[in-house]
């Protein structure tokens, strides 16, 4: 069986969240260093390997500020943990272009399996005549089952932010 090996093309791909703030609206945000990579059969996708590693400190919430309190002992701690990475143990075709993308995540020193969903935008040869495929990655987990339990109670009531954080990732890989 042929191997098909495949890598992140940073430059058209991207990896966003977003979490509930102040019970109203959403903060987003996104890591903008990452790298990871994919390896498929020669003929086709499903049981791919697929693996990712975020650079944390390159966090980016559009506020300063906040990106340094992110980067803290308070949330990422990124000073003893400067990554999280995602490595698939299944990935399976569930219908049409969508598949089931599980994995063990491991954030702050902590692994735990997630599900993900996985659209696949197709396959085409760029005008370097490099074979690329895309994917919409998106899902959602709980920051405190990976430790990051931080949280400051409203005047009002309610916590400042939301347990779940919604995940997003637009990826394209090029063979290599």
């Amino acid at each position: 069986m042929s191997k098909r090996k495949w890598l992140i093309d940073a430059d058209h791909s991207d990896v966003q969240f977003k979490i509930k703030h102040m019970v109203i609206s959403n903060i987003t945000g996104a890591f903008n260093n990452f790298q990871g990579g994919a390896t498929t059969d020669r003929s086709h996708i499903e049981d791919a390997e697929v693996h990712l590693s975020v650079d944390v400190n390159s966090i980016d919430t559009n506020q300063e500020q906040r990106d340094a309190h992110l980067r803290s002992a308070d949330f990422f701690d990124t000073a003893q943990f400067p990554h999280i990475d995602f490595k698939s143990l299944y990935f399976r075709k569930i219908k049409g272009d969508k598949y089931s993308l599980t994995g063990n995540l491991t954030m702050k020193g902590i692994t735990k399996p997630v599900e993900l969903l996985a659209e696949y935008g197709g396959t085409v040869v760029d005008p370097n005549g490099k074979t690329k495929i895309g994917f919409e990655v998106t899902g959602s987990i709980s920051r405190w089952e990976f430790g990051l339990n931080y949280n400051a109670v409203m005047e009002a009531g309610g916590f400042m932010l939301g347990e779940e954080v919604a995940l997003f990732a637009n990826i394209q890989l090029v063979e290599q």
